[in-house]
C-alpha cells in the first residue's frame, strides 16, 4: 500500500499535502488499506481534519512531526490521514463514534479503529505529553498497544457494544417512531420558534461560546412578525456583522466566535459559512427592508469572489493562521494604523479610525485589536473614512496571507452559486450561472458526480442535492428550461445512488428509507450513514426534500414530489417533537407539504423582477416557455399563483399579485 508521500503528486487536499512530509508513515483511507492492517495484524490510527484547523495543525506539529512519536506510531499501528472535506462520510461515521466515546467531538479527531474498521477509542486533539489533565499523545498510544497484545478481547468487545451503538446513531432515521396523523406545519413552526427563542442570549446569537454562526436558526424566525422574533434575528445579524466575527478590511466571516460576545474569531473562513450567510443576509434584508444588511451579504460575496477564486470554481477555505500566527493577518495595534495612514498622509483621519474600527492600545487578542465597528457606526464606511479604509485594506495586503484550500467542492460551490443567483447584481448573477455550466464539466466523470475537481472521492448526498437545488435557482433565475433539465438528470443520479429502497411512487409514497449521506458507489466503509440533524450545514435529508421538492414544483412533477414527501413523513417524529434539530428540514417541508407555484409565463419581466424582490418561504417561481406543464395555456403578462394544483385567477400587477401570495403564505 503507497505511502501519503508516495502519491504526493496525485493528491488534491492541501490538508493532505500538508502531511507528507511528516516522518508518520500516512497512508490514505481505502480498502486496500484495510487490507494492509489486517495483513500487519495491527490497529489503526485515523486521524481526521481540514486546511483550515488551527488545533489540526498544532497536534501535527506537537506530535506528528516528532520522530520519537512518529516512530511508535509507524511501528505499532497503520496510520491513516483523512480530509474531512474530502471524504464527509468517513468523517461523519467516525464523529459519531468520537462523541459517543467521548462526550462531544471536534478536529482534529483521533480514532482508534480494529483493522475491519470498528473503532474501539476515540478522542480529539491531544498534547504530546499529558498536560492540562489530558492524557498525553505518546502514552496514550503506549497504552493502546499493551491492550492490543495483552488485553485484545476487551479491545474487541469495546469495539462490538461501540459499534452497535453506532449503527443505531448513524441510522436515527430509522428508528423514529412513525406519525400517524398530518403534520400541521404551522404548529411545527410554531415550536421551533419557542425553541430558539429560548436559546437567544442578550448578545445575539443561540449559545454561549464557542458561539457558531447558525443562519438556519435565523431563516426559522425570519417570518414571524411578532417583536420577540424580530429583535432576536436583528440583534444576531447586526452582532455577527457588526463585530469581530466580520472581517471589517477583507469581507466575509470567521468560522466561529471564539467568546459569547462575537469579539474574538476562530480566523479561518469556509466557504460554506460564506454562502449560507450571505444567503441569510439577504433573506432578512429582503424581509426587514435593511440595506445594511444586503451590504453585508453583497460585501461577503465580494470577498469569494475576490479571495477563493480558482480555477473551476471557489477555493474551500482560508486558514487561521498566516507563517504560523494565529490571525496576524486580521489584528491591528494603534501605532500600525498611525503608521499606515501617516505614509498616505491621512494623518488627520487617525483618531477617527481608532474610533469607528475600536483599535485599542490594549486590544482583546494578544494585545492587539480584531477590528469591529463602535456603537452608532455604520456598517458602510463612511466617505471621509473610504481613503482612510483603502490604506488600511493594502497595507494588510501586503502582510503574509493565510494559506488557501485550493479544491472546489461541489456541496460548497452549488451553496456559493445559489447565494449569487439570489444577489439581485447582475455580475453576481452571471458568475453563478457560469460556475453551475463549469460544475457540470469538472465534477462530472465517467457516469458519475465527484466531490472535488480531483475526481478522488464520489459526490456526498449533500454535494449532489445542493447541485440540484442551485439549477432551479438558475431556472428561477433565468427561466431557461435547460437548468431543469440538467436538474432532472442529476435528481435521476441522485436516486438510483443514495436512495434507500424502492422510490416512492404516488401509487405507493411509502415506499424507501430516505437518503444514504454515500453513494452505492462507495464501497470502503462498513455502512453507510443517514444524515439527518442539521448542523453548521444543512443536513443531506434536509437539502434533498428542499431540492426535490423545488424541482417538482417547478415541473408541475406530482411523482417526484411524492419522493420529497416521504423524506417529510420518515423525519415527521423529530419535526413534531424536536424542530430545532432539524431547522432546515422544517423549511424544506413548506415545500414539499405546501408549496406554492408562482407561474409568469414568457420572459423573466417586470412582474418575476418583481417576485425575486420579495421575502417568500416554500414558493418557487416558474418563467420562459420551456414544457413545464404549469405554463402550457397561459398568457403572457400575466401571473398566476397555484398551491396543491389549485390556481388563483392571473393577475397583472405587482399589488395584485402580492395580495394573492400573502393569502397564499398566510
Amino acid at each position: 500500500m503507497p505511502l501519503l508521500r508516495d502519491v504526493k503528486d496525485q493528491l488534491g487536499s492541501s490538508y493532505l499535502l500538508d502531511h507528507v512530509d511528516n516522518p508518520v508513515e500516512w497512508r490514505t483511507w481505502s480498502e486496500a488499506t484495510l487490507f494492509e492492517a489486517d495483513r500487519l495484524d495491527r490497529p489503526i490510527f485515523l486521524s481526521v481534519g481540514y486546511a483550515a484547523c488551527h488545533w489540526c495543525h498544532v497536534m501535527a506539529h506537537e506530535s506528528f512531526e516528532d520522530e520519537r512519536i512518529a516512530a511508535y506510531l509507524n511501528e505499532h499501528f497503520v496510520p491513516i490521514k483523512v480530509d474531512r472535506e474530502e471524504r464527509p462520510d468517513v468523517d461523519a461515521l467516525y464523529m459519531a463514534a468520537t462523541q459517543l466515546v467521548s462526550g462531544h467531538g471536534g478536529w482534529p479527531m483521533s480514532v482508534f479503529l480494529l483493522p475491519d474498521g470498528r473503532p474501539f477509542m476515540a478522542g480529539t486533539y491531544y498534547p504530546p505529553v499529558d498536560r492540562g489533565g489530558h492524557v498525553g499523545f505518546a502514552r496514550l498510544l503506549e497504552a493502546l498497544h499493551d491492550a492490543w497484545v495483552n488485553q485484545r478481547s476487551l479491545i474487541e468487545d469495546q469495539a462490538e457494544e461501540l459499534s452497535r451503538s453506532l449503527a443505531r446513531e448513524v441510522h436515527f432515521i430509522d428508528y423514529l417512531t412513525p406519525v400517524e396523523d398530518a403534520i400541521d406545519l404551522r404548529a411545527v413552526r410554531e415550536r421551533l420558534r419557542e425553541e430558539l427563542l429560548d436559546r437567544v442570549d442578550a448578545e445575539g446569537g443561540f449559545g454561549a461560546a464557542p458561539k457558531f454562526p447558525r443562519p438556519s436558526y435565523v431563516e426559522a424566525l425570519l417570518h414571524f412578525e411578532d417583536a420577540t422574533s424580530r429583535d432576536a434575528v436583528a440583534r444576531t445579524l447586526d452582532a455577527m456583522s457588526r463585530r469581530g466575527l466580520y472581517d471589517h478590511f477583507g469581507g466575509g466571516f470567521a468560522r466561529y466566535s471564539t467568546d459569547a460576545t462575537w469579539h474574538v474569531p476562530h480566523f479561518e473562513k469556509m466557504l460554506s459559512d460564506q454562502a449560507l450567510l450571505a444567503r441569510c443576509y439577504l433573506d432578512a434584508a429582503l424581509v426587514f427592508e435593511n440595506e445594511a444588511w444586503r451590504a453585508v451579504a453583497l460585501d461577503t460575496l465580494g470577498f469569494v469572489v475576490r479571495d477563493l477564486s480558482v480555477e473551476g470554481g471557489f477555493a474551500s477555505s482560508l486558514d487561521a493562521d498566516a507563517h504560523g500566527v494565529e490571525g496576524s493577518h486580521v489584528t491591528w495595534t494603534p501605532e500600525e494604523v498611525r503608521q499606515v495612514l501617516g505614509d498616505h498622509g491621512l494623518e488627520d483621519l487617525l483618531g477617527a479610525s481608532l474610533r469607528r474600527w475600536r483599535i485599542e492600545r490594549e486590544g482583546a487578542f494578544e494585545g492587539r485589536s480584531i477590528p469591529r465597528l463602535a456603537e452608532g457606526e455604520a456598517f458602510l464606511t463612511p466617505s471621509p473614512l473610504d481613503p482612510a479604509r483603502r490604506a488600511l485594506i493594502a497595507a494588510r495586503a501586503s502582510r503574509v496571507q493565510p494559506a488557501r484550500d485550493e479544491k472546489v467542492i461541489l456541496e460548497w460551490n452549488a451553496m456559493a452559486a445559489s447565494a449569487l443567483l439570489r444577489s439581485g447584481e447582475p455580475a453576481f448573477e452571471a458568475r453563478g450561472l457560469a460556475l453551475l455550466a463549469s460544475l457540470s464539466r469538472t465534477h462530472y466523470r465517467d457516469d458519475t458526480w465527484w466531490r472535488t475537481e480531483r475526481l478522488e472521492a464520489h459526490a456526498s448526498a449533500s454535494d449532489v442535492a445542493w447541485f440540484i437545488d442551485a439549477l432551479v435557482d438558475a431556472f428561477e433565475l433565468s427561466g431557461d428550461s435547460n437548468w431543469l433539465d440538467d436538474a432532472v438528470k442529476v435528481a435521476d443520479f441522485f436516486l438510483s445512488h443514495y436512495w434507500d429502497g424502492e422510490v416512492p411512487t404516488a401509487a405507493d409514497p411509502t415506499l424507501g428509507g430516505g437518503v444514504f449521506s454515500q453513494s452505492d458507489l462507495v464501497v470502503d466503509l462498513r455502512t453507510r450513514p443517514k444524515e439527518i440533524f442539521d448542523g453548521a450545514t444543512p443536513s443531506a435529508h434536509a437539502v434533498a426534500t428542499r431540492a426535490l421538492a423545488r424541482l417538482a414544483l417547478c415541473r408541475g412533477d406530482s411523482e417526484l414530489l411524492v419522493v420529497a414527501q416521504r423524506l417529510v413523513t420518515l423525519a415527521a417524529g423529530l419535526l413534531v417533537t424536536h424542530p430545532s434539530a432539524v431547522p432546515d428540514l422544517v423549511a424544506a417541508a413548506g415545500y414539499a407539504l405546501d408549496g406554492v407555484e408562482v407561474v409568469i409565463p414568457g420572459d423573466p419581466g417586470a412582474l418575476a423582477r418583481h417576485v425575486r424582490s420579495l421575502a417568500m418561504p416554500r414558493t418557487v417561481l416558474i418563467t420562459g416557455r420551456g414544457d413545464s406543464p404549469l405554463l402550457s395555456g397561459r398568457d403572457e403578462g400575466l401571473a398566476y399563483v397555484c398551491r396543491g394544483g389549485v390556481c388563483e385567477r392571473p393577475v397583472a400587477s405587482g399589488e395584485e399579485l402580492d395580495t394573492l401570495l400573502r393569502a397564499s403564505l398566510a
